[in-house]
């Protein structure tokens, strides 16, 4: 299956993970919209997209996300890496949870992208495919951090019981490990490395990933025709050891 002339619809494809496979999208010949709620972001896709259509869209209501599909029209691929991973930080205790900040750890990731596949599927063509993204610490739990894992987790559920429920639509996830994105720009580089080093030191494989090379995982399941269900992990091997 190729992506050439498909319509592919990355939500968070502005930077990080999102652009790296919308540029291997538009590589692979496929017409692509960008969706993000980031305006300076949504002002320079046009030079590293070439030809890419840029629509706001905040996932976080519904009926921007309603609107935003409505404007998309007929199209192949979903593609969902919009995420708030650096704003949230589960307690230390279950007992100090703020169950109304905990609540916000799962408004973009999760029901954000609920939103996104509840207004997206009727516009999706025959052949179509839905890609989903959590992260290792759904099967890497790190302590004080119970609520990342349970939302991460929810997410690989949340695909399994898609593939399902929308058949013949193609539903997967891609779960990448520790990836080089603007989301560490704020640390200063030296620590920034020395931080990676230690995040990759027992892994199979010891550095910290690309976003182009997660792209591929996505890129894959949109033009896997007989792959549905299933949940990619791109981790270096982290989630071996």
């Amino acid at each position: 299956m190729s992506l050439r002339q498909k319509r592919v619809v990355v939500v968070g494809g502005t930077s990080g993970i999102g652009l790296a496979v919308a540029q291997g999208a538009v590589a692979e010949g496929a017409s692509v919209v960008v969706g993000s709620s980031t305006a300076d972001k949504m002002a320079s896709v046009k030079d590293k997209l070439q030809g890419a259509e840029a629509i706001t869209v905040n996932v976080r209501e519904e009926g921007s996300v309603e609107a935003f599909f409505a404007k998309v029209g007929p199209f192949d691929h979903l593609v969902f890496t919009a995420g708030d991973w650096g704003q949230f930080r589960d307690a230390r205790t279950i007992d100090q949870v703020d169950l109304e900040q905990a609540r916000e750890l799962f408004a973009v990731r999760f029901w954000g992208a609920v939103a996104c596949v509840k207004h997206a599927h009727k516009h999706l063509r025959p052949g179509a495919s839905i890609t989903l993204t959590d992260g290792t610490v759904a099967h890497r739990p790190r302590k004080g951090a119970p609520l990342s894992t349970a939302m991460a987790g929810g997410i690989e559920h949340l695909v399994r019981g898609l593939a399902v429920d929308l058949a013949p639509i193609r539903v997967n996830g891609v779960c990448p490990a520790g990836i080089r994105t603007d989301v560490w720009a704020s640390i200063p580089e030296a620590l920034r490395e020395e931080r990676f080093r230690k995040m990759t030191e027992r892994q199979p494989l010891p550095r910290i990933g690309e976003p182009e090379e997660v792209a591929e995982a996505y890129l894959y399941l949109m033009k896997g025709g007989y792959t549905t269900g299933q949940v990619l992990r791109v981790d270096g091997g982290a989630t071996s050891v």
